[in-house]
This record gives structure tokens, C-alpha cells and sequence, in this order.
């Protein structure tokens, strides 16, 4: 059955049938393309270019109208029905639940993983890309440093926080890898390597947060994720 949503007039379905990706490889996109490598589940992925201003267009703002990627379309859905979904959290948990994997079970520890992705969206999200804007964008050349150092103040808080959680374990959640990892370690990668800010938070104190991040970049799925789609691809 065709896919019915207005996106289709500017990024055709080859195959109508598996689940639509419209994202591009920042920190944000690369979580839903990395869940999808991690699940395994058939996937069309379709780039949001934002060097040509697509996520302002009409057919992007149909599926998201707060034009920000990643989004999806699944025509497989629940009950076999088509849905549609923007914000990265989000479409974690709804591919989570649709695979039954990286999410636990356990109610307690299904909504202790809550907590952590919704940590990730609230603070380290927002408070990362702030940091960004004025460590590599306009923001930089602001002779008044206040404004970033409080970004600076409060991203070492959250890395604080972070690199606690994680003495002593293997990921967020302990033993088992979840969405809570596939949701934060794309922001702490992003902010080190495209944002250029490690030296500026200190990141080498934060040993647990390095030791993690390098085994989370180590997997396959993960390699793969981070590249889809480019804007080559």
C-alpha cells in the first residue's frame, strides 16, 4: 500500500512497504538511525538537506511542523496502521516498543531508562548546542564570554552527572545497552568532535563518560548509524 502523506511529493518511497527515515547525520538525526541499525528493522532513509533549507519546506513541515529532524513514517504501524512521528525521543521509544528490544521490560527499569533518555532531551540537548553556538558558530566572536561560560558551567554539571551514573558499569542502565545510551552518547560525541568544546569542559575528567562513549563508538551499528543519511548519501 502506498504511503499516504504529502512528504512523499518531495522524497518518493522506493519501497512503500518499510518504514521511512527523513533525517540528516547530526546528533539528533544519528539517534534514530542508530536504533534502526541496532533493531536490524527494514528502513528507507531519505535526507533532509539542510544546506538547501529542507526542513522548511512545505513537505517536511507536513510530517514535522517544528522542522526539526529526525521524523518517520511507518506504514506498519500499530494495529497494521500508518504513523507518522517527529522528535527523537519519541521515535526511540516507538521503535523500541515496536521491536521489543533496547528498552526493558521491567516496568522499574523501564521507566528508570525513561528517565535518562528524557534527562538527555531536556538538559544535555539543549544545554550541549547552546555550548556549540558559542564555541563554532556566530556566537564565538562575542567578545562577552558570560553567556558561554555558563553553558560551559552548566555541560561539566551534566557530564558530572553522567560520569557518576556510569562508575562501576558498563552503560547507563548497568549491564544491558538501551535507548538511554543510543539517546545521550551521540550529544557527548558531537560535542567533542563537530563542536570542538572538550578541552573547553575538561572532558578528560571525565573518565567513566570517555571509557563509555569509546565502547558505544566501537559498535558496528553504531559506525553505521553515524553516517546515515550524509549528505553524500
Amino acid at each position: 500500500m502506498p504511503i499516504d502523506h504529502p512528504i512523499t511529493a518531495k522524497w518518493p518511497a522506493r519501497d512503500p512497504n518499510v518504514l521511512q527515515l527523513y533525517s540528516l547525520n547530526t546528533p539528533n538525526g544519528v539517534k534514530a538511525s542508530i536504533m534502526l541499525e541496532e533493531t536490524g528493522l527494514d528502513y528507507e532513509p531519505h535526507l533532509v538537506d539542510f544546506g538547501k533549507d529542507d526542513q522548511h519546506s512545505p513537505e517536511f513541515l507536513s510530517l514535522c511542523p517544528n522542522n526539526k529532524i529526525p521524523a518517520i513514517i511507518d506504514p506498519n504501524g500499530p494495529g497494521g496502521r500508518q504513523i507518522a512521528l517527529f522528535e527523537s525521543g519519541a521515535i526511540l521509544v516507538y521503535l523500541a516498543a515496536k521491536t521489543g528490544s533496547l528498552l526493558p521490560k521491567d516496568d522499574i527499569e523501564r521507566y528508570e531508562t525513561l528517565q535518562w533518555l528524557f534527562w538527555q532531551v531536556g538538559g544535555v540537548g539543549p544545554m550541549f548546542g547552546q555550548l556549540g553556538f558559542f564555541t563554532k558558530f556566530d556566537g564565538k566572536d562575542w567578545e562577552d564570554k558570560r553567556p558561554r561560560d555558563r553553558y560551559v558551567k552548566e555541560s561539566r554539571r551534566l557530564l558530572g552527572v553522567l560520569d557518576e551514573r556510569l562508575k562501576d558499569q558498563t552503560w547507563i542502565m548497568g549491564e544491558d545497552y538501551t535507548v538511554a545510551d543510543i539517546a545521550v552518547l551521540p550529544m557527548v560525541r558531537n560535542l567533542i568532535e563537530f563542536y570542538g568544546a572538550g578541552d573547553l569542559v575538561g572532558i578528560q575528567d571525565f573518565v567513566q563518560v570517555r571509557r563509555v562513549l569509546a565502547n558505544f563508538l566501537d559498535r558496528p551499528a553504531v559506525q553505521r548509524g553515524l553516517k546515515i543519511p550524509s549528505r553524500e548519501g
